[in-house]
């Protein structure tokens, strides 16, 4: 099989030597061929360059881009992709003016998904959950992590993770898997939190890792779910297991899951809607990668990320979907970049960047996508109609994605 070739690309993004994540200032350059080509072959970035240094290989394919731009596929690091149904009548009881939290006291929220998920066989779970997954390859996603969470004992936890193993054993992009078997309280164990911790410590944890189902361990820290306590303990339960920690903190209040965090080496901190001084600090002397996720924020009509803060003391950003059936019920990252720019004022230079090469890294994943690099996987994005990224965020009601090419390939 010979080349498949791109060309006449009018700007070709994300081009690096680094696969570091982009911190600061750094944060807002994006490395930019003009005029360019982008070869890919058996699957990889194989060359790219100006135009006018256009090599004389063995081409099996060619697609002009027609002056348009060309950049990495998405990553995205936190989402909850399998599920079994939408909680759209929540949807309308938020409007009629129940808060997220009302509603989860009524029975409705994670727990309504866990009912629903309970009864759904693997299968039935898998061909929605990879229905989802196509439908994001199309709108530029190139590789993805997917919690559990929504089944909350060891049977439908399982069960979850099993579906998510189909998907990275048929998926063509990359997936990543994390046991959130701490997502919220079952209904079994309501009275009998400890029971629970100790259930997903000792009965679930031992046979999810037995079977290799996860990459990664998380929890829902937070007012009415798990306290930082027992957030401690799932991480430690977790880093014995050989599961580096993604922990959910900071969504509506701050207690001291940041630096609960820190202490744990978790990888990422994700939600952080609410952050004192204190955080950010904790933060930015950790290392840890800070997950912003603006479509949950959107949708609750709760704070956004205060970006600008971690990016001025060089917080590795990431911008992520968070999609789920009841607070982010969009997996589209092209909206995600939109609200970026226009709620937490961030750059489309450091969006974009936030998107891919600090999203893979955050997944560790960065030396397979998140940027234009000879070797990595050919996924990329190209939108044939406009001259600049910056018009991605700009034109937000709009798909401008003319084609996606997955494996060197062009999808769908």
């Amino acid at each position: 099989m010979g080349v498949t070739r791109l060309i006449n690309i009018g700007k070709l993004y994300g081009v690096t030597t680094s696969n570091d994540p982009k911190r600061g200032s750094d944060l807002a350059e994006v490395g930019v061929v003009d005029n360019a080509y982008l070869d890919m072959y058996q699957g990889s970035i194989s060359d790219f360059g100006p135009m006018a240094d256009l090599p004389d290989v063995s081409v099996q394919s060619v697609y002009d881009v027609e002056g348009g731009i060309v950049y990495p596929s998405y990553v995205d690091c936190h989402t909850h992709l399998v599920f079994a149904k939408n909680r759209e009548d929540e949807f309308v009881d938020r409007i009629n003016g129940l808060s997220y939290q009302e509603i989860a006291n009524r029975g409705g929220g994670i727990l309504n998904s866990v009912e629903k998920l309970r009864e759904m066989s693997d299968n039935e779970l898998f061909e929605d959950a990879y229905k989802r997954l196509t439908d994001l390859i199309k709108l530029g996603t190139g590789a993805i992590e997917i919690k559990s969470g929504y089944g909350l004992n060891k049977e439908s936890e399982l069960k979850m993770l099993r579906v998510i193993k189909r998907l990275k054993q048929t998926s063509p992009i990359p997936v990543k898997a994390t046991f959130l078997g701490a997502h919220a309280f079952p209904k079994e164990f309501s009275d009998n939190h400890e029971g629970y911790i100790e259930s997903i410590i000792n009965d679930i944890l031992p046979a999810v890792s037995n079977e290799g189902l996860a990459d990664y361990i998380d929890a829902f820290c937070e007012d009415g779910y798990f306290t930082v306590g027992q957030t401690d303990q799932i991480a430690k339960a977790g880093n014995d297991h050989g599961l580096k920690s993604r922990l959910h903190v900071n969504q509506f209040k701050s207690f001291g899951a940041v630096q609960m965090a820190a202490e744990n080496n978790a990888i990422s901190v994700e939600h952080l809607e609410v952050m004192t001084d204190e955080d950010v600090e904790t933060l930015a002397q950790s290392g840890m990668f800070g997950v912003a996720l603006p479509a949950c924020s959107f949708f609750l009509k709760i704070p956004y990320t205060p970006v600008r803060k971690l990016i001025d003391r060089n917080i590795p950003v990431v911008l992520a979907s968070d999609f789920n059936p009841g607070s982010s019920p969009t997996g589209n990252l092209n909206f995600v970049m939109s609200l970026a720019c226009i709620y937490m004022n961030m750059l489309p230079n450091e969006a974009l960047n936030a998107l891919t090469i600090n999203a893979a890294a955050a997944i560790e994943l960065e030396n397979e996508v998140g940027s234009i690099a000879k070797g990595k996987r050919g996924n990329v994005v190209v939108c044939k109609h406009i001259t600049s990224i910056n018009s991605v965020p700009y034109q937000f009601g709009e798909n401008l994605i003319s084609d996606v090419f997955v494996n060197g390939r062009k999808y769908g």
